[in-house]
């Protein structure tokens, strides 16, 4: 006769393939977190402390915890907006004011330059940090911040499904409510989100500008050398667009596990002038493999007009009012723009004033 120990032993050995095949069904977010996860353990520039998150840890010196896979309810989507700085993050204050009264709605994630000094701000930006590297103009360096990004809200929160990839010269010209209903506009968003697979999820685009019509598109592609994209980005794949965009979860997936072009990205430019990867990398990968999941365009106005050095036009202080915050919303498409930059840190003042009245009143 078996004892009572013996007895549970069995019980709890043949209870484990029952735990394999029933397990999936209560796991939230499986196949995208699990994806997730294995991009950092194996990609060797996010390794580290993204492995510690993915396992239910917190990333070091930040305190940003994964949320939990294991879940009875369904979250309601988020929007994770990613700040990829090198300098202060001034326009804090005005963004607290876009984030007001949402938080159950959105997460934050900073890439700070560690080679610069930078006062952190507090409120919602408190302890949302990741851990960074150094990043320079014309290199590869911007693209492995987003991508590191991009891995951290990938991790983190499940929740997450919308990665808006911003700068600290950025600031919201509509308010987030604005910005939530239109991304999440379907009836059946908030819950055809959560349900990896299902056909509902492939109505939601990314906004990323992505163009193949550039002037200067050659010199760009034979930036680092005539032939070093070949063969796995020929010429006529090539892509030149916005460096900020706004991804879904399974393009912000794809772009942390791809391999193949990043090889090809990464390798350093011969000639500085046309070199701005991180404009040509991510318009390119998503052209390539899923052009019909885009929407081509992007939802960060930025004015070329009189740019210098590689540098869009700066908004001044005597610049800033209520006609220009209409001004920037405008698009050539049905769209409404929700970002816009670059705006010099003097502007804070003016444009917290016009806050209540003008920017956040749709």
């Amino acid at each position: 006769m078996l004892s009572f120990p013996s007895i549970v032993f069995y019980s709890l050995f043949l209870s484990v393939p029952f735990f394999f095949v029933l397990a999936p069904q209560y796991r939230g977010n499986r196949s995208l977190s699990d994806l997730a996860v294995g991009d950092i353990n194996s990609l060797p520039l996010l390794r580290g402390p993204y492995a510690a998150a993915a396992a239910g840890g917190v990333y070091p010196a930040s305190g940003i915890s994964r949320s939990s896979v294991f879940t009875t309810s369904k979250p309601k989507p988020k929007i994770a907006f990613l700040f990829l700085t090198n300098s202060n993050l001034s326009f804090a204050p005005l963004w607290e004011k876009f984030f007001e009264g949402n938080h159950d709605l959105f997460n934050i994630y900073i890439h700070s330059d560690p080679s610069v000094a930078m006062i952190r701000p507090g409120g919602v930006f408190r302890n949302r940090f990741i851990p960074s590297k150094k990043t320079y103009r014309a290199s590869a360096t911007l693209i492995s911040a987003a991508r590191r990004l991009l891995a951290a809200a990938l991790v983190n929160d499940t929740s997450n499904q919308y990665f808006a990839l911003v700068s600290q010269h950025c600031i919201p010209i509509h308010s987030f409510r604005f910005m939530y209903d239109y991304l999440f506009k379907s009836p059946s968003s908030l819950t055809s989100f959560m349900m990896w697979g299902s056909p509902e999820q492939s109505q939601y685009k990314s906004f990323i500008e992505i163009l193949c019509d550039e002037p200067n598109l050659f010199e760009r592609y034979t930036a680092r050398g005539v032939n070093a994209m070949l063969p796995e980005v020929p010429f006529e794949d090539f892509r030149v667009g916005s460096q900020f965009f706004v991804f879904t979860r399974r393009h912000a997936a794809l772009v942390v596990k791809d391999r193949r072009l990043w090889r090809k990205f990464k390798l350093p430019c011969v000639s500085e002038e046309p070199c701005y990867p991180e404009e040509h990398y991510f318009p390119t990968l998503l052209s390539m493999e899923d052009p019909d999941g885009c929407t081509g365009f992007t939802l960060t106005r930025v004015n070329w007009t009189g740019c210098w050095d590689g540098h869009p036009h700066r908004y001044t202080p005597l610049e800033v009012s209520p006609k220009l915050v209409h001004q920037l919303r405008v698009s050539n498409s049905s769209y409404s723009y929700f970002f816009a930059r670059k705006f010099s840190p003097e502007c804070l003042p003016l444009l917290m004033d016009l806050a209540d009245d003008v920017i956040f009143r749709d």
